[in-house]
């Protein structure tokens, strides 16, 4: 199979789809790799290397999407690399399709077939290949927001983990998950004081259980949302809801209460974000305050260390690669319900149910159109 890699074109995104070994183990399979010129530069992969493993450089994006069979992406294809995209081809990447109609609009268009990396699953019901940049994003929430507390960035001043005399910050973690958890790490290893809110009491135990008695953990209701958020000075989103748009837990009210210069990373923005008041923000242009709070609403942030980012993605979607080439889309999501879980276009048809509920599509299970 011909397997295509162009350079990411999001605002300062380096990360890759391919890395060179991932481009090495593809070869060795037996197949040919594409890569556009400098799509590695930002993580220090020269077209040398590359070459190297394998490659074959090529100039422009458009001459990856018209030759390739495979297009391997990290971020959803954007609006000018969506009409490059044909009948038939195969595209495997990050989606977050959801809160993005235009998006899905342009993909069932092309007639091509997208796989989401959110979506796929494992044994477990975990999400595996999101699961290396939500360990990402979760670090990243508590050093952004550490940075962002500081005073010439609008924050109220505070040192995250206070000093001798002086009281730490207050951590709000909401969503214990692959997120939540790496939040709560870094927060408690700067000294915060940390809570985690969240829904499931099970997952609560496992976190009491892992962080022992530093870690506050409450039952999330409407009013322990109320009482933590208002009381906080940082504020991390970490919720999910697979393939589906992210539920806005944190309203206008809540933000308006919280004290002048207090800080919301939202994480969930690839999904649409869990603060009423969050929309999408650039590593460019990271911040924006409302209500007299600082909000981080970076849609790409694990784009902000590309280079960790990109080795950490590849290293779990190399199987799932290899068996697209090897044995050919369909055979692949076939003979992998996992895999099979990633599929959210197909020629036309929305087979990922939360995305067609989200924005009024008619669903096609999977296993239907493949079996056509």
């Amino acid at each position: 199979m011909l397997i295509g890699t162009p350079k990411e074109i999001k605002t300062l995104e380096f990360r890759v789809g391919l890395t060179t070994g991932s481009v090495e183990e593809l070869v060795h399979h037996g197949h040919q790799v594409i890569v556009e010129t400098g799509a590695g530069e930002g993580i220090g992969l020269s077209d040398e290397r590359y070459r190297a493993a394998g490659a074959e450089i090529v100039a422009t994006a458009s001459e990856i999407f018209e030759r390739a069979e495979l297009v391997v992406k990290v971020k959803e294809p954007q609006p000018q690399e969506c009409p490059m995209l044909r009948q038939g081809q195969v595209l495997f990447t990050y989606l977050h399709l959801a809160p993005d109609p235009e998006q899905t609009r342009l993909l069932k268009e092309s007639g091509c077939i997208a796989i989401a990396y959110e979506t796929v699953t494992d044994d477990d019901h975990s999400l595996p290949l999101l699961s290396p940049m939500s360990e990402v994003a979760g670090r990243m929430s508590i050093q952004a927001g550490a940075h962002a507390l500081e005073k010439h960035k609008g924050g109220s001043g505070m040192l995250l983990g206070g000093v001798p005399g002086v009281e730490a910050a207050r951590v709000v973690v909401i969503g214990g998950g692959v997120v939540g958890t790496n939040a709560i790490r870094m927060a408690m290893g700067m000294e915060a004081h940390v809570t985690v809110l969240d829904r499931s009491l099970k997952r609560l135990k496992e976190l009491d259980f892992q962080f022992g008695c530093k870690l506050n953990t409450i039952y999330s209701t409407r009013e322990s949302l109320w009482q933590h958020v208002t009381g906080a000075d940082l504020v991390i989103g970490a919720v999910l809801v697979p393939g589906a748009a992210a539920p806005k837990l944190v309203t206008r009210e809540m933000l308006r209460a919280m004290r002048p210069g207090s800080v919301v990373v939202d994480v969930a923005i690839d999904q649409g974000g869990c603060f009423e008041t969050s929309r999408a923000t650039t590593h460019s242009e990271p911040t924006y305050v409302e209500e007299g709070v600082v909000h981080y609403c970076v849609a790409n942030m694990p784009g902000g260390v590309a280079r960790t980012s990109t080795f950490a993605l590849n290293n779990a979607t190399l199987p799932f690669t290899l068996a697209l080439a090897d044995k050919g889309y369909r055979q692949a999501l076939l003979d992998d319900p996992h895999l099979r879980n990633g599929l959210n276009v197909h020629r036309g048809d929305i087979t990922y149910q939360a995305v067609a509920e989200t924005l009024g599509y008619n669903y096609r299970p999977a296993q239907e159109v493949l079996a056509g």
